[in-house]
């Protein structure tokens, strides 16, 4: 049988946390809105429109949401030429699908924005498919995207694993049942990933590159 290997990509595999949190602080500034960047931090791996409600609250004016949102597209499209990936992002994805996973993204990234990152992180040559909040009525934290993404895997939950940086990405994969890895690198702390469902985290995809055989992914035999 097939297994499946889903990968959350902003914070996961690039290093964009940061760059999301600047862009979206500045569209809300641009929009009267004065909230925390550490909130925002916090917010990041929501879809835009979740984002806005989970920072605005949802019995608001919608008025501005689509200027916000072209404002942080706008924003962080400054950096499409410069998005770092974590070392070993793509090291970590060609392993797994020489293993003989199916490498899937799991992302809230549209377009030109899904096509830098994958740029940025360089191994097309080993990503299977790609399962955006577009193809969904619910991105993340619900468990949608995933559900969509075994889909195109073609394998149930126990094949999968699921990989993320943020509680969203932890939650949307316990409510799917697909076991979830916690990666560090996007800044939220190993005690919030646990409580979310994480079963292991890992500093970074070369933490969990070079401990990959102790990992969840050696639970799911071959």
């Amino acid at each position: 049988m097939n297994r499946a290997a889903l990968f959350d990509v902003d914070g996961t595999l690039a290093d964009t946390n940061h760059l999301h949190v600047v862009s979206w602080w500045e569209a809300l500034r641009q929009g009267g809105h004065q909230v925390p960047a550490h909130a925002v931090h916090r917010a990041i791996g929501l879809p835009g429109e979740d984002l806005l409600d989970h920072l605005l609250g949802k019995n608001r004016d919608h008025g501005d949401d689509e200027r916000m949102s072209a404002a942080h597209d706008t924003l962080y499209a400054t950096y499409f030429d410069r998005i770092p990936a974590f070392d070993d992002a793509a090291e970590l994805l060609r392993a797994l699908a020489r293993s003989g996973w199916k490498v899937l993204l799991v992302t809230s990234a549209k377009d030109r924005e899904l096509k830098a990152l994958r740029e940025a992180v360089g191994a097309d040559d080993a990503i299977a498919d790609t399962a955006t909040s577009d193809d969904v009525e619910q991105g993340k934290p619900a468990p949608d995207p995933v559900r969509h993404a075994l889909d195109l895997a073609g394998v149930p939950a126990s094949r999968a694993v699921f990989v993320g940086d943020s509680v969203w990405d932890m939650k949307a994969a316990e409510r799917a049942h697909v076991a979830a890895v916690g990666l560090l690198c996007g800044g939220i702390a190993q005690a919030d990933l646990e409580g979310a469902g994480a079963v292991a985290v890992y500093r970074d995809p070369g933490h969990l590159l070079t401990d990959l055989g102790d990992s969840p992914f050696a639970r799911i035999p071959a």
